[in-house]
């Protein structure tokens, strides 16, 4: 697979893993105008979920969480606040995510959740 399609297919894969686990994805790929991007907005009960999704074919150059510098929590934080903002309140609960799936032929996908990763609401 190519990266992009590698990115999407872990992007229907998380999406799948958070409604299974009683969350209701609200958006996917959310751009926010002026920059700003959030892979998956969820809600689960009160709480809204800004979620990156960070997908990888092997662990050999470590956990996909790493690959979620300080640019990518920047533009992250951007588009949770563009949501925010389009809400017209910021008195919910709510945090940043991050979904790490390693993908290995043969073999379901490894999914794993970092709850809280970067700061939240």
């Amino acid at each position: 697979m190519a990266p992009a399609e590698v990115g999407r297919f872990g992007e229907r894969i998380a999406r799948d893993w958070l409604r299974a686990r009683g969350a209701k994805v609200l958006y996917r790929n959310f751009r926010a105008p002026g920059g700003g991007e959030v892979d998956i907005v969820a809600r689960q009960g009160p709480l809204l979920l800004f979620t990156e999704v960070k997908t990888r074919t092997s662990s050999a150059h470590g956990r996909p969480l790493e690959a979620v510098d300080r640019e990518k929590r920047r533009l992250i934080r951007r588009g949770a606040n563009a949501w925010l903002k389009q809400l017209g309140r910021r008195d919910i609960p709510w945090r940043f995510d991050v979904i790490e799936i390693v993908l290995t032929d043969g073999e379901r996908p490894r999914v794993h959740r970092v709850e809280n990763a970067f700061g939240s609401g």
